[in-house]
């Protein structure tokens, strides 16, 4: 089977690989993607070496959940809950496929009384991974949530990569409290940043830097991107991350969190997240 159950950093965790070489690692705590390399052997996402994997705390990098609450826009803890309980490795759909499942028990329905199916479906493909989350409400009350997928991309240099494709979008700098357009043909990274993009529509973007470009897409069911980088001040004050490795990862988010998202009994939901590997020109 090409999905294997592993140890990793000794907490259970499951595999995908493909022939050429393509793999894909996810952790059942938090239902938390950690891994992605291309068949080249480059790693694509940002894992800090200082991540507590104590089966308790959330993981610093990869593709950490948020739901059903983004950072701390409610009353639950800041991201919601999921990133912080176990998950069950599901049947997988085909050869391609890993998928993760959670569902409400009395520990969930504790911190938040809503009846819920989560699932999580990450496909692989030669230079492309695919992050979906899947929402249902299960039980026999209307419930909302916000969601992201706050995935940690690994950059060789957060000061030499450049986030293109959001020109023209309404921006929210939560640094600065300050709401604009956004006039720069290309985001740039050195000082803290954090920020909330009106999603663009159509065309993914562009992370780019010396060593290749990675094109970012989103569904329509996020409509908004949070793009965020600690910078050196934060990021010294980061316990689970070296205080330099705000040069080694930008995270780039899909997200559905300016309006929470309504589910009525029945209800469906679905965000996914696709990144591909660009030729190099």
């Amino acid at each position: 089977m090409p999905v294997q159950s592993i140890d990793f950093r000794g907490q259970p965790a499951a595999e995908l690989r493909l022939p050429g070489g393509d793999r894909v690692v996810a952790a059942l705590h938090g239902g938390h993607v950690l891994s992605w390399c291309t068949a080249d052997g480059v790693e694509r996402l940002y894992l800090s070496p200082r991540a507590v994997f104590d089966g308790q705390a959330a993981i610093r990098g990869g593709v950490p959940l948020c739901f059903p609450q983004f950072n701390q826009r409610g009353p639950l803890s800041k991201h919601g809950f999921v990133r912080n309980i176990p998950w069950q490795l599901a049947p997988a759909e085909g050869d391609d496929t890993l998928v993760l499942r959670r569902v409400d028990d009395e520990a969930t329905r504790r911190a938040w009384p809503a009846a819920f199916e989560a699932v999580l479906r990450v496909t692989l493909a030669p230079g492309r991974l695919r992050v979906a989350l899947q929402v249902r409400n299960t039980g026999e009350a209307d419930w909302s949530f916000t969601a992201a997928l706050h995935t940690y991309l690994r950059v060789d240099d957060a000061t030499q990569a450049r986030l293109e494709g959001l020109q023209g979008r309404p921006r929210w700098d939560a640094v600065r409290d300050e709401r604009f357009v956004e006039a720069s043909p290309a985001l740039r990274f050195g000082e803290e940043f954090d920020s909330v993009f009106t999603a663009a529509p159509g065309a993914p973007l562009t992370l780019v830097q010396p060593a290749g470009r990675l094109a970012i897409a989103q569904s329509e069911t996020c409509p908004e991107t949070v793009v965020w980088n600690p910078g050196p001040a934060l990021s010294e004050r980061l316990a689970d991350m070296p205080d330099d490795d705000w040069r080694h990862m930008l995270c780039v988010e899909a997200a559905s969190i300016d309006a929470p998202v309504a589910l009525a009994p029945g209800g469906q939901w679905e965000g996914w997240q696709e990144l591909r590997v660009l030729p190099t020109a």
